[in-house]
């Protein structure tokens, strides 16, 4: 009896994730509001009322897209970070896992960029949720290189740390819009370049 529950349970488990996938798919073709609950059911393969058996509607989709795509990023940035001993190396594992995560997903980047993005967002309290979460991580990486000597003491942590969500934010949207295909991932290092060192010149 327990052996049937838990294929029961994975079966239910796999369809909702392949309803997410389908959902991430449709959202960044049509965008989120002009998409449709049978548009989603068409690309899962499954009738419209099986998605209410998952989810409320439309909304309650991408906040679960947000939800699970979230933790399962923000475990491997923490990975990542883990990996490394100085706060360069930290920083450097983080940007190149980052930029690497949104290429291998592109449906996912857009949607998230483009939801992100989106004056008036009826999921501000998610969206918010997970750009404190990459904050937290910046924040600590900055706080440990000001005690390395490679940060400069005098600078707003909250300042260094949007600087560097919104330079990567950018670097990602640049790569979305180009009509040029290229590796996102090579933008890891000269980002990481830019934030340590500046676009001055050293003086000598």
């Amino acid at each position: 009896m327990a052996t049937k529950v838990k294929t029961k349970t994975n079966r239910g488990n796999n369809k909702r994730q392949s309803i997410i996938n389908s959902s991430i798919r449709v959202f960044a073709r049509q965008g989120f509001f002009q998409s449709t609950i049978s548009q989603i059911a068409r690309e899962a393969g499954v009738a419209d009322g099986t998605i209410y058996l998952y989810f409320k509607n439309k909304e309650d989709i991408l906040i679960q897209i947000f939800d699970v795509k979230t933790r399962e990023v923000f475990e491997k940035f923490k990975e990542e970070v883990e990996k490394a001993g100085s706060s360069f190396d930290k920083l450097k594992n983080l940007i190149h896992r980052h930029l690497k995560e949104f290429q291998q997903d592109r449906d996912m980047a857009i949607l998230y960029q483009s939801e992100t993005h989106r004056q008036g967002r009826p999921f501000e309290a998610h969206i918010k949720k997970m750009s404190e979460m990459y904050l937290d991580i910046v924040s600590e990486l900055v706080e440990q290189g000001q005690q390395e000597g490679i940060i400069r003491r005098d600078l707003y942590v909250s300042l260094v740390k949007r600087f560097i969500l919104g330079s990567v934010d950018e670097v990602i949207n640049t790569w979305l819009h180009s009509t040029k295909e290229y590796d996102l991932t090579s933008m890891a290092d000269p980002l990481v370049d830019l934030f340590i060192n500046g676009i001055g010149v050293r003086k000598t």
